[in-house]
């Protein structure tokens, strides 16, 4: 049932869950917990949902072609809506912020959104994910706007195989002068994120490993996940942590590390010889879910709590309707105290069929 409020501004209908967020009081002013005992760490600002990529695991291009509708501009949120949200969800015990999209170098101005961000004090790390098609030209003007990290999706270092990953053909080249870049920027550590499908390009895994090694990267291995309802997903097609590990470690053996920090979703490697580290994103083989703390804002302003959300809580509504600091406080913590997100740890045939946002409407 939804529930009509007035705000300055204008009227809105709120669904009963966001009700109960904006009217219950915070037993203390503790950072809030959710319901598996979680707290809000880290946040996922998704800045466009635009790519000028069409990644098969994101946005294949047979469903996303040349006459997908994106998201109008006056739809999604301004850098000024975006940085008063995240001093909000600072205020709520964030220290870890993430630009991604879609592309969020497609996202005119985006250094402007950085130098905002980097003033909010609380803020221990800015990053940025990104396909570094455009990372040549924008680098040094993040790095100078205060933005800390990137990590750059790039999964063989085959053309013809990354062609086929990325859906548009483009070149191995550009995505490596633009992770050369990031890297003479100071942008340090430079992670990869290698989403790894079978009978496509795993075998790309041991010389993207070796590359890695030799440049100074930290690859990332990421298991095929069901993201979305478009991507054609099948467990077949999954190639198991286990086996990653594997692959590497016959030619340069691995050992364990711990977690660089309480809810990190990537399990860390190192090179016995001292050559850096790998980490294995597992989502389906292993997953990490009991440890995640992060919370995401998609392009128009809604607030997801799981990559396999289904639905968000409209915050941009609030916004634009003229809602205190203190009201979309309220609605932000009441939703995070409602959370019991697991969808890895519940994943089946029952909740594969369920529907599910898309990745590029929220960051990955």
């Amino acid at each position: 049932m939804a529930r009509i409020v007035q705000a300055r501004g204008g009227v809105h209908a709120l669904d009963e869950a966001h009700w109960r967020a904006m009217t219950e009081e915070p037993a203390t002013n503790a950072p809030p917990q959710d319901r598996l005992g979680r707290r809000l760490h880290d946040l996922r600002i998704s800045v466009t949902d635009r790519c000028n990529f069409r990644c098969t695991y994101c946005m294949p291009r047979e469903v996303y072609g040349r006459d997908y509708a994106f998201l109008p501009r006056a739809e999604i949120l301004t850098f000024e809506e975006i940085a008063r949200l995240a001093r909000i969800f600072v205020g709520l015990g964030v220290r870890k912020l993430r630009l991604t999209g879609g592309e969020p170098l497609v996202r005119r101005d985006l250094p402007d959104l950085v130098a905002e961000l980097a003033r909010i004090d609380g803020v221990e790390d800015i990053a940025l994910t990104t396909n570094a098609a455009l990372l040549r030209a924008q680098a040094p003007a993040l790095r100078q706007a205060g933005l800390r990290r990137v990590t750059v999706s790039l999964d063989s270092l085959d053309d013809a195989v990354f062609g086929v990953m990325n859906g548009v053909n483009f070149p191995v080249s550009r995505v490596l002068d633009g992770i050369a870049v990031a890297q003479e920027q100071g942008l340090r550590p430079v992670k990869v994120n290698m989403v790894v499908k079978r009978g496509v390009n795993e075998s790309s895994v041991l010389p993207m490993a070796v590359y890695a090694r030799e440049h100074g990267l930290t690859l990332r291995l990421i298991e095929f996940m069901d993201v979305g309802q478009t991507n054609g997903w099948r467990l077949e097609d999954v190639v198991p942590a286990a086996d990653l590990v594997q692959t590497i470690a016959r030619e340069f053996p691995l050992e364990p590390i711990p977690p660089a920090y309480p809810g990190e979703v990537a399990s860390r490697w190192r090179y016995v010889d001292g050559g850096g580290e790998v980490g294995i994103i597992a989502s389906v083989s292993q997953p990490f879910c009991g440890a995640c703390t992060r919370a995401r804002l998609s392009a128009k302003g809604e607030l997801f709590t799981c990559l396999f959300a289904a639905s968000g809580v409209d915050l941009r509504a609030l916004l634009r309707g003229g809602a205190t600091d203190e009201e979309l406080e309220a609605a932000i913590a009441g939703r995070w105290r409602e959370r019991g997100d697991r969808y890895s740890e519940l994943r089946s045939a029952e909740t594969r069929g369920l529907r599910r946002v898309e990745m590029f409407a929220i960051g990955g």
